[in-house]
């Protein structure tokens, strides 16, 4: 019985490490010009170079991508963390964007998250 429960529970141990995806808690836009400045706050359990959150990207409404912010380091001490990416073009009548965040280990994140835009 013991050996069971102990091979159920190694059987979802890579279920629940992988369980923690890059969460956007926050973003803001702002129009600089003719491009916008975009800074998202991102959360995420990093453990260290072999596992954290490693970029982000702002997608139209169409799906297609208008940036991405690559990350360069885990940011293991420093949660949540916010980052900016500055010369976005988001074309005229785009009102919205979508974020999603990817993690090094298992990729882009199901979440994203809706930022609105005020022209």
């Amino acid at each position: 019985m013991v050996r069971l429960v102990v091979s159920a529970l190694l059987c979802l141990y890579p279920l629940a490490a992988a369980a923690d995806p890059p969460e956007i808690v926050g973003a803001k836009a702002t129009p600089t010009g003719a491009v916008w400045r975009v800074e998202v706050t991102l959360s995420h359990p990093d453990t260290g170079w072999e596992h954290y959150a490693d970029g982000w990207e702002i997608l139209a409404p169409d799906g297609s991508r208008l940036g991405f912010r690559e990350l360069l380091h885990p940011h293991v001490d420093e949660q949540p963390f916010t980052r900016a990416l500055s010369g976005v073009a988001i074309p005229d009548g785009v009102n919205k964007v979508t974020i999603r965040a990817r993690c090094s280990r298992d990729g882009w994140s199901d979440d994203t998250y809706t930022l609105p835009l005020t022209r």
